[in-house]
């Protein structure tokens, strides 16, 4: 198996240099993966020690950022490495202040360049985020003597690791990983199912995130002018589907006010189409908002602000999970008090199940289904409030992930 994983990391990356010829972000993506080894020459000595974290992409970022930041302030002299695999994941990190001394592309996992990257520094503790596991990386962490752990690992029935011919990776990750820190008790249950018993249930890091997002300055310029205290539903990371529900809410409701932040920039102009009379956020001034009090719809055609503007809003509608890309991120408005509704295809997000069970979200499934159900809601004043603080409670109710995981490795 050992011999057909190898293969089968060839293919994949002949596979992305074709696709590099069509596709701007893979292109970018082995134009970064060349640099990788120059970066961490120039940052590391072969003697520091490295806490080395590895995330797929954005959103694994997020979830890995609390540990660590806590394994950070526990070990103050160690130097920080953040490796991603995906462009949309190091591109929207790499021009952040981040806490690492090094931020670039994992290498492909071929021994040969493993060997090499990671002989420019020691590797003391290395976790990676969810599932993204890479087998000659793993072999050779274990081999050099670093502690491996896999933080909010999410198992699910259709992986790799529950087909017939899965066992070879399940015994890579026995004998590589130290431990499994699982988001559920049911993830927890299928690692053990197949003999992967260093596991145990810490819960989800992303609580730990967004908890200390109210703790913040939240302010964004412009946003109370535009609401003049009126409801106001935020459509963060929207797609098609979430845009024509939005523009069903419009005709039907004139006196609240909807604030979109798609999912794409490149989805401004198609919103512009939707809702010609809309503001677009870049174009404000102070004396735009006021002449312009009576517009209803406000485009977002930045980025950086989804997670703040979660705060001035009524209620939330989360892009993603009208259709097989992926439900976004629900747990920033809910930490905000707000209920969430989105979409029904979120296999991978667990705690949309939860939330709603906190009555604190709802999913549908299409757009004119969830149309009524949102514009009935915005009615009721009681339901609203209701499901507001159970979307707030559910946070709160959530355990301090980051602290549990982090005391493990280190005890």
């Amino acid at each position: 198996m050992k011999f057909f994983y190898n293969i089968f990391v060839s293919l994949l990356i002949s596979g992305m240099k074709i696709g590099a010829i069509f596709n701007y972000k893979l292109k970018k993506g082995l134009a970064g993966r060349r640099q990788s080894c120059d970066i961490v020459k120039s940052k590391f000595s072969s003697d520091d020690q490295v806490i080395w974290m590895h995330a797929a992409s954005l959103g694994e970022y997020e979830q890995g950022l609390p540990v660590l930041e806590k394994l950070k302030e526990k070990l103050p002299h160690h130097k920080i490495l953040i490796t991603f695999f995906s462009p949309s994941g190091y591109e929207n990190v790499i021009h952040k202040n981040t806490i690492a001394n090094a931020v670039c592309y994992l290498p492909f996992d071929k021994k040969i360049w493993i060997d090499e990257f990671s002989s420019h520094f020691k590797t003391d503790i290395f976790f990676t985020v969810k599932y993204d596991y890479w087998y000659n990386l793993l072999e050779k962490l274990k081999a050099d003597g670093a502690k491996v752990f896999v933080v909010s690992a999410l198992f699910y029935e259709t992986q790799v690791f529950f087909k017939a011919y899965g066992n070879w990776f399940v015994e890579q990750l026995s004998k590589n990983v130290n431990w499994f820190f699982h988001q559920t008790k049911h993830s927890t249950a299928l690692a053990k199912s197949i003999g992967l018993s260093n596991s145990s249930t810490a819960g989800d890091t992303r609580f730990d995130r967004v908890k200390k997002l109210r703790e913040r300055d939240n302010f964004v310029e412009y946003i109370d002018k535009f609401k003049q205290n009126k409801k106001t539903i935020v459509f963060g990371s929207s797609w098609e589907s979430e845009e024509r529900l939005a523009e069903i809410v419009a005709s039907k409701n004139r006196d609240l006010k909807m604030i979109l932040a798609p999912h794409d920039l490149k989805r401004v102009a198609n919103l512009k189409e939707i809702f010609p009379n809309a503001m677009l956020y870049s174009q404000l001034t102070n004396s735009q908002v006021f002449n312009s009090s009576n517009s209803q719809v406000l485009i977002i055609d930045c980025i950086g602000l989804l997670s703040k503007l979660y705060s001035y809003g009524d209620l939330a509608v989360v892009g993603g999970g009208f259709h097989s890309k992926g439900l976004h991120n629900i747990l920033e408005p809910a930490t905000f008090g707000i209920p969430v509704l989105f979409g029904d295809q979120y296999l991978k997000n667990p705690e949309a199940d939860d939330l709603i069970a906190h009555h604190g979200g709802k999913s549908f499934e299409d757009e004119f289904f969830a149309a009524p159900y949102l514009l009935s809601l915005l009615k009721d004043d009681a339901l609203l409030k209701t499901m507001s603080e159970n979307a707030r409670n559910f946070i709160d109710s959530q355990p301090n992930a980051s602290e549990i995981i982090v005391n493990r490795i280190l005890s």
